[in-house]
């Protein structure tokens, strides 16, 4: 039953964001589902609640099954530990605590000070998987970075010169739109801008709450004004950070609908543009490179997740640009080393996704 309340909360991916995915289960004492409920932001009403109400009468007595704590505060809604109980739950499962400090660790205690078994740790690595992003928002104060790169079998994104090269074929393209849903953000350096023209959108059909936010670090200003990144920025929302002084240029993107920042400490800090999306409310940031980018947020050691796109090509040449820039490592001891390694086939491209050490999303 808890896969179940797993799979409940994995329906309202792009729909809850910042807040978590949440999905519940009631099963009466006679052992029979009488209630199922999803969190969607914009329904205001929480799984739990959703679920009680299915239930009825049946719940009392029953087994709440829950992907994530209950939260026991006051919020845009009542707590749910308070809905649990008045239904007369008298067992909840629940994978792992909610980090937000308002909620952790107290849902489950008021569930259990007033007579209600909690169990937890079932699942635990697939709830937190889940919740990564959520997680890494409230522990990192920060968004959670997934860096996502398209290359050839020998690690090229682009041919020489850094001409604009598509290396995915259309399967892994549409795994790359379903990949940006699940994201906030999605984020590019100014020669990727500069060079692709892309237009940074969320292609994949499936509801969203909030417009893909398109973020571009380019502190040369190399964005065109023709672009498709400013040309839509009017309908979603561009965010350019950038050391540049050219006012004429900043004049006519901010024409244009974009918003241009200048960081105090620099259009490069990455600490301090994490930081200021943190306060917009930015849960999460997909970035999709070029290799200055990347090799700066590794080098920051700020990727909580990698995702690489191999195409079956060999490029080669010393002109055509790598995946990942920077300094990179000294030494075989300061790469990073991968963990949790997932394997997929996109036809004839295979995605290889894994996490970090020093960046795991449960820690």
């Amino acid at each position: 039953m808890t896969r179940r309340a797993l799979a409940l909360a994995a329906v309202a991916i792009g729909q809850v964001s910042p807040n978590p995915l949440v999905g519940c289960i009631i099963v009466s004492e006679a052992g029979e589902l009488v209630g199922e409920g999803t969190y969607v932001y914009d329904n205001v009403l929480h799984a739990e609640t959703i679920a009680l109400n299915q239930a009825g009468v049946r719940a009392k007595g029953g087994t709440a099954y829950v992907s994530l704590e209950p939260h026991s505060h006051y919020g845009k809604t009542p707590p749910c530990t308070d809905a649990l109980i008045n239904a007369g739950i008298t067992r909840v499962v629940c994978p792992i605590e909610d980090p937000n400090p308002l909620v952790s660790g107290k849902g489950f205690e008021q569930l259990r000070s007033n007579g209600i078994e909690v169990v937890t740790g079932i699942l635990a690595d697939e709830a937190a998987k889940q919740n990564e992003k959520f997680i890494c928002w409230h522990r990192k104060k920060r968004p959670f970075v997934h860096l996502k790169l398209a290359m050839s079998l020998d690690g090229r994104i682009s041919l020489k010169n850094s001409i604009s090269t598509a290396l995915s074929n259309e399967a892994a393209l549409k795994h790359v739109h379903d990949l940006r849903h699940e994201y906030d953000a999605i984020l590019i350096g100014g020669n990727t801008a500069f060079v692709d023209y892309p237009s940074l959108t969320d292609r994949s059909g499936k509801l969203r709450r909030r417009k893909l936010v398109r973020i571009v670090l380019d502190n040369r200003l190399q964005i065109p004004v023709g672009s498709p990144l400013v040309f839509k920025a009017n309908e979603t929302p561009t965010l350019v950070f950038t050391n540049s002084k050219d006012l004429k240029k900043i004049e006519e993107l901010h024409a244009k609908g974009v918003e241009v920042i200048e960081p105090e400490q620099g259009g490069r800090n990455l600490d301090v543009i994490l930081a200021q999306l943190a306060e917009r409310q930015i849960q999460s940031v997909l970035v999709e490179g070029g290799m200055g980018v990347a090799g700066a947020f590794c080098d920051a050691k700020l990727v909580d997740k990698f995702t690489f796109m191999i195409a079956p090509l060999v490029i080669g040449g010393c002109e055509a640009p790598s995946a990942i820039g920077g300094k990179g490592a000294e030494t075989l001891n300061d790469a990073m080393n991968l963990s949790d390694i997932q394997i997929v086939r996109h036809g004839s491209d295979i995605e290889i996704t894994g996490y970090p050490n020093t960046a795991a999303a449960n820690e």
